[in-house]
């Protein structure tokens, strides 16, 4: 699980590094940056669905009480 987790932060970044890069040196007519954002925004909705699922089917355990 925590794997999963690291790597999918780890996408997001290198997802967002790429769309900086291309708005950097690509012309004004590109999509790739937009399309590298689209992804970001993709994989961050995944990843907080992924933990709301993990915390429900118990794969991440709640707070200790007392």
């Amino acid at each position: 699980m925590r794997i999963i987790v690291i790597g999918m932060l780890i996408l997001i970044i290198a997802s967002l590094g790429s769309a900086l890069v291309f708005i950097y040196r690509d012309e004004s007519g590109s999509k790739r940056a937009v399309k590298a954002l689209a992804i970001r925004v993709g994989l961050s909705i995944a990843l907080f669905l992924f933990l709301m699922a993990g915390y429900y089917f118990g794969f991440i355990p709640g707070r200790l009480t007392g």
